[in-house]
Order: structure tokens, then sequence, then C-alpha cells
């Protein structure tokens, strides 16, 4: 099935121009994927997975002018949200250098003017303020929003991408105002700024 149906179908509608940007980015995770080892699935399905998993919280987020992805990895969700959202700044956080080589280099390939690519731990980031802070993947709810404190603004949000121990980390992060929507095995977390 192509992307642009399986997207169609949760109610993401992309201009043509993402359609052509992420045909470049798979093509490129998939060359340095099998050289640097960047994500686990490097067939088209999977990918089309992640990348449907990346963008499925727009279908139940408040827009947002810039956001801030923690330990972005491969691209998912922070480079697929800055393709997809060129109107919001972006800030990809990843410490690991093949990573960020990568990252790098499907920016500059796509000219992302949009996006930021920087090569530190989050709590090493000390002049950025982001209206929005993702992270899939990375570590537990308390500890995220502990370790981003210094990238949040008055208003800031939180999108978690979680899986099946998020009730645990609700309780422990002692959260009330949230709202969590669930797809397949992933739970969302959506705490509103």
């Amino acid at each position: 099935m192509k992307l642009k149906t399986i997207l169609e179908k949760h109610n993401i509608n992309l201009e043509e121009n993402f359609y052509k940007d992420i045909k470049v980015f798979i093509e490129l995770l998939q060359k340095w994927g099998k050289v640097h080892n960047l994500s686990g699935s490097l067939d088209e399905d999977s990918i089309y997975e992640n990348i449907l998993d990346s963008l499925f919280p727009l279908t139940f987020i408040e827009n947002f002018s810039s956001f801030a992805d923690i330990g972005t990895g491969a691209g998912y969700p922070g480079l697929i949200l800055a393709i997809a959202r060129k109107d919001s700044l972006g800030y990809l956080i990843e410490p690991r250098i093949k990573r960020v080589a990568f990252l790098s280099f499907v920016k500059a390939n796509l000219g992302l003017n949009n996006l930021t690519i920087l090569q530190k731990r989050v709590e090493a980031v000390d002049d950025l303020k982001a209206e929005l802070i993702t992270s899939r993947a990375v570590t537990n709810t308390k500890l995220l929003i502990e370790l981003t404190k210094n990238i949040k603004q008055d208003n800031s949000s939180y999108l978690f991408y979680k899986g099946s121990m998020l009730e645990n980390e609700i309780e422990e992060a002692k959260l009330n105002d949230y709202k969590v929507v669930s797809r397949s095995d992933r739970n969302y977390l959506y705490i509103k700024g």
C-alpha cells in the first residue's frame, strides 16, 4: 500500500511536496541504515509504519510553532514532523554522532531551513525554548519531564510516544492534565501546556 493511502486513511492529509521529500528520506535511510545500523527495520512497510507513527499525533494535538525532539535517532518522530510541518521550527536533539551525521545529510538534501540539529544531550541544551517537546522510546515520562525543563516555555506541551508501561509512568510522574490516544501497540501521551 502506498504511504499516501496509509496516511490519508488516518486523516493525515499532506501536500505533494511531503511525499517527494519523504521518498528521498526513505532512500537515504535505507542506504545509510545498512551501513550505520541506524534503525531496526529498513523494509518499506516498517518505514511506512514509523512514518505513520510519527505523524499520527497531528490528528489530535494542537497546532505548534516550534518543537524539540529528544533522541531523534534515525529521524522518528522529529525529522518526519519537520518534513511535514515546514511552518514550524524543529530542533532535533541527538547525542550520537552517526545519527547526527545522517540527520544533517537529510536536512541538507531536502533543504530543511526550519530545522536545527544539535549533537548534545538534552540536559546540556540551554539556548532554546520549544512550544512542543516530543520523544519516542527515550526514557520514562517523569525523567523526560525533568531532563527537558531547561528547554520548556511556560506553556509548552509534551508529546511522548509510549508503549505498554504508560499507566505506571503516569502515576509515577503524578500527571493530572493529560490525554492518552492509543493506536496499535502505541500509546501517545499528550500533556497540554
